[in-house]
């Protein structure tokens, strides 16, 4: 009997490390990665729970009479609370009313798309994407289904590209007629004339302007546009360049249910940038950054890099950009 107590010891102590071995260990990474996620979820919880925890200490300690005489110095005529009481609401009618929260998104995101596994999917991935309810989808995606017309798409590019050049120009007081160089840069969306011309159209540009856009070399256009502007900047001294770069989102909503296709639909929202450079002696003094070096290499001869942002069409016809992890 002992040995077959012995025996069957050995067999759960065995299982027990079975079990144990299929528990999966969590890397630092991982690890970081959900305390980070339950950090933001949370933010304002574990804001205010020491705060009121503070304030119920406090109120502890006071007696009644402090507590009335807290009260009586606290208190209002009708007519100033009924004036607060409805700031506030007013205040906070048109939050909401102006917010278009993410709920928003995924009920558009059901009501376009018949597979419930593609919306659990975007779901997951708005949860885990770090953007904030500040973020924007352009006019023509709010509709259902969307609307991926020519002019939205216009009509979304001049808004972004209009409002970082004019907040650029009020902050920096460059002058249109001082621009000596153009370079644009915007992936998925090349309309003719180019995002170029338009901002040359808009603002009166000089016609000896040295005006370039570049349009299918992804996230890395940015930094493609810099180095092709300090290479301008090289040969032209005295001059200014005007860089902008975007991304437009109107025309590149997908709508089927490949999940490497719907990434970018739940990554991409509207934006733009605007950026002066400039080779002067006279702005050195207030330029905020120097452009020290640029190092540009490319990838393109592999074929997981050169696939690894690849504008095709799914089964259903639907044409977007696919992102796969790898």
């Amino acid at each position: 009997m002992q040995q077959q107590q012995h025996i069957l010891v050995g067999e759960k102590t065995r299982r027990c490390r079975r079990r144990r071995s299929r528990v999966p260990k969590l890397g630092e990474a991982e690890v970081r990665e959900a305390g980070y996620q339950y950090l933001v979820n949370h933010f304002l919880t574990l804001l205010l729970v020491p705060v009121m925890a503070a304030v119920s200490v406090e109120l502890f300690q006071r007696g009644p009479g402090e507590l009335a005489a807290v009260w009586r110095s606290l208190r209002l005529d009708l007519v100033h609370l009924l004036c607060s009481a409805f700031a506030v609401v007013f205040a906070a009618a048109v939050y909401f009313i102006c917010r278009v929260p993410f709920a928003t998104f995924m009920e558009h995101t059901r009501l376009i798309s018949d597979d419930p596994k593609s919306v659990q999917f975007q779901t997951r991935i708005l949860e885990r994407s770090g953007l904030g309810e500040e973020t924007c989808l352009p006019p023509a995606n709010h509709y259902i289904p969307p609307n991926p017309t020519m002019e939205a798409s216009r009509a979304e590019a001049q808004l972004v590209i209009f409002s970082a050049i004019d907040d650029l120009v009020r902050k920096t007081g460059l002058k249109p007629k001082d621009v000596d160089i153009l370079v644009v840069n915007c992936s998925l969306f090349s309309p003719t004339p180019s995002l170029s011309a338009m901002i040359v159209n808009k603002y009166k540009l000089r016609s000896n302007v040295r005006s370039f856009n570049l349009s299918g070399m992804g996230c890395s256009a940015g930094l493609i546009s810099i180095d092709l502007a300090r290479d301008l900047l090289q040969v032209h001294a005295g001059s200014n360049a005007l860089v902008v770069s975007t991304e437009i989102i109107t025309p590149n909503f997908y709508k089927g249910s490949r999940r490497d296709m719907l990434l970018p639909n739940c990554l991409f929202r509207m934006g733009a940038a605007a950026i002066l450079l400039s080779n002067r002696r006279r702005d050195a003094r207030r330029a905020k950054y120097r452009l020290v070096h640029v190092v540009r290499t490319h990838k393109g001869a592999d074929d997981r890099a050169y696939r690894c942002v690849y504008e095709e069409e799914d089964d259903t016809g639907h044409s977007a950009s696919r992102c796969p992890r790898t």
